[in-house]
């Protein structure tokens, strides 16, 4: 992908503090490339804003960025960011269109990174489909930052067969999961200081946009709730999904899916994979008369050849989500009391 696209000659190797002043420093930075790598018809106004028209529903999510380290086995921090916004939407059964991207940058950064990070930018979303189409940039001095933090804002069509609402959840609805789970959590922690482990695991991140669309296409309101376990993994996903439905939740650890390096990788750390990050991974209450044909459909496609269904939504045990164990015990499954995986997104 550098092939095609190399960084141009600059007079400055790092980011300084006058890049951010809004100034000249400011102008030679995002004219030294930004805008022709990421161009389209409304980027090039370098406006403050972009004015652009949408038919029907509009959904709307805004998101920051803070992982660390921002470069981590299978991305970084640029495509994350894309992604994330992108799957926000996609949970809203809403098809992205256009995002912001506000970088802050910290004093020092070297330029060579920060055009990776673009460069995988502008990638992830040609990947999604979706435009940036305005964004800002800040520059905060040496030590007050960690190299650079991303705002991104997404705005998508809400798709024409999309009912997605917690009030649609109903008894006997199954509970599928596109893909393995705690994959993106354990790769970032396979590089942190300290923690580093020998491990080919790499991030999940991808967008999942095209994914829940043939979902949506195919089975309509027959998808009742989508959600991205990111942050607070699967155990906290599921259990707000029950107590604001106000029904309980049924799920088999056996047909959690789960690659055996990260579950060997949780248990040295002391993990339970059911609250480590995911990024590339959603979870989807379907009707009970559609969820085989739905999973079928989702192992079809190259983000859910690991899909499972891993349970059923009951009218027992109101508010809970109960774990079978897969020595047949059974555990309540709670939200994430702490933080359990910092700066993991």
């Amino acid at each position: 992908m550098k092939a095609n696209c190399p960084m141009p000659q600059l007079d400055f190797d790092i980011i300084t503090l006058g890049h951010g002043s809004g100034g000249l420093l400011t102008s030679k930075l995002l004219d030294s490339g930004v805008f022709n790598l990421l161009e389209n018809e409304y980027l090039n106004e370098k406006h403050d804003g972009a004015v652009f028209e949408l038919v029907g529903k509009t959904a709307m999510t805004t998101d920051s960025f803070v992982i660390s380290p921002v470069f981590f086995p299978g991305g970084n921090i640029g495509e994350l960011a894309v992604n994330g916004t992108v799957n926000d939407l996609a949970m809203c059964g809403a098809i992205p269109k256009h995002i912001s991207l506000g970088l802050i940058l910290e004093e020092g950064l070297k330029m060579e990174e920060l055009w990776d990070i673009l460069l995988s930018v502008r990638f992830a979303c040609e990947k999604a489909g979706v435009q940036v189409v305005t964004g800002d940039t800040k520059v905060v001095e040496k030590g007050k930052g960690d190299k650079v933090f991303i705002n991104t804002t997404g705005i998508g069509q809400v798709h024409e067969n999309a009912n997605i609402h917690i009030d649609r959840i109903k008894v006997g609805d199954k509970i599928l999961v596109s893909g393995q789970i705690a994959t993106h959590g354990i790769g970032i922690m396979s590089v942190r200081e300290g923690l580093e482990f020998e491990t080919d695991i790499e991030s999940d991140t991808t967008c999942l946009n095209h994914t829940v669309k043939k979902l949506l296409d195919q089975f309509g309101e027959n998808i009742h709730l989508l959600r991205d376990p990111t942050r607070g993994g699967l155990g906290t996903v599921l259990t707000e999904m029950a107590q604001q439905a106000g029904l309980g939740m049924d799920i088999l650890q056996k047909n959690i899916p789960l690659d055996e390096q990260v579950e060997g990788a949780c248990e040295m750390l002391g993990l339970d994979p059911l609250y480590v990050a995911n990024e590339g991974v959603f979870v989807a209450i379907v009707s009970d008369e559609v969820h085989e044909a739905a999973l079928e459909s989702l192992k079809q496609d190259e983000n859910g050849i690991n899909a499972a269904c891993i349970g059923e939504v009951t009218e027992n045990h109101k508010g809970q989500v109960i774990l079978k164990s897969a020595i047949g015990g059974k555990r309540v499954i709670h939200k994430l009391p702490g933080e359990q995986l910092p700066r993991i997104c």
